[in-house]
């Protein structure tokens, strides 16, 4: 299981995940989010990321000017399309700046069916997405709410390796473990306030995480 820890906005948190082994840190480029930050708040938050630790860069529907203007000043390795962005355009912009991607898709558990999900992640794939995050639909955000959605929904024959995101936290994230995924992505389940991490609940989350994953591997007989 990797982990994706999203929304820093303080350097000592940034050293923390890393500390804990976080395979990535998000940082989020949409201004009304809380959890924004600024392209000079970026530097020094990316300069402290060690090396194979991914950083992602967040966008919603993010302008072409503005992206490679982002791509020119902050080092990252993954874009994270999070907006109302099709695959041709996530395939155009991230094709542009020379940068792997991967797609948010907010799922709406009343609308949303296993067939219309597995439709939808077939379209990013064949676009060229890395890999797609699933989150909770919000009409009126575009994620970092901490909700979840159906997980039934999750497909097992998924064309590409599914990350889960919405309403995780150290508690749950255990009932992850036999769900058909790649990864986990948490933001407000490892907070004390909007942007700002709390080290005891990441550190709890990343202890259950891994507890989960050598007791999995144990009883498969991966070890």
């Amino acid at each position: 299981m990797h982990v994706k820890f999203c929304g820093f906005t303080q350097l000592s948190d940034i050293q923390t995940a890393a500390q804990l082994g976080a395979d990535a840190v998000g940082l989020v480029f949409y201004p009304p989010s809380p959890r924004a930050v600024t392209i000079e708040q970026a530097q020094t938050l990316s300069a402290a990321v060690p090396a194979f630790v991914s950083v992602v860069a967040l966008v919603v529907n993010m302008p072409k000017d503005e992206l490679i203007k982002l791509v020119n000043n902050v080092s990252f390795d993954i874009i994270q399309f999070h907006g109302d962005e099709t695959p041709e355009q996530c395939q155009q912009l991230a094709g542009m700046v020379n940068k792997r991607w991967i797609k948010a898709l907010r799922i709406n558990t009343e609308q949303d069916s296993l067939d219309s999900v597995r439709a939808q992640i077939n379209r990013f794939a064949t676009a060229g997405a890395s890999s797609i995050l699933l989150d909770a639909y919000h009409q009126d955000a575009y994620g970092g709410t901490g909700q979840r959605f159906d997980w039934s929904l999750i497909p097992h024959d998924s064309a590409l390796p599914i990350v889960l995101a919405g309403g995780l936290d150290a508690d749950n994230v255990a009932a992850t473990l036999d769900l058909p995924i790649y990864g986990v992505d948490v933001s407000g389940g490892i907070e004390v306030d909007k942007g700002k991490k709390d080290a005891a609940k990441m550190r709890a989350f990343m202890k259950a995480v891994k507890r989960d994953r050598w007791q999995n591997a144990t009883v498969t007989g991966a070890i």
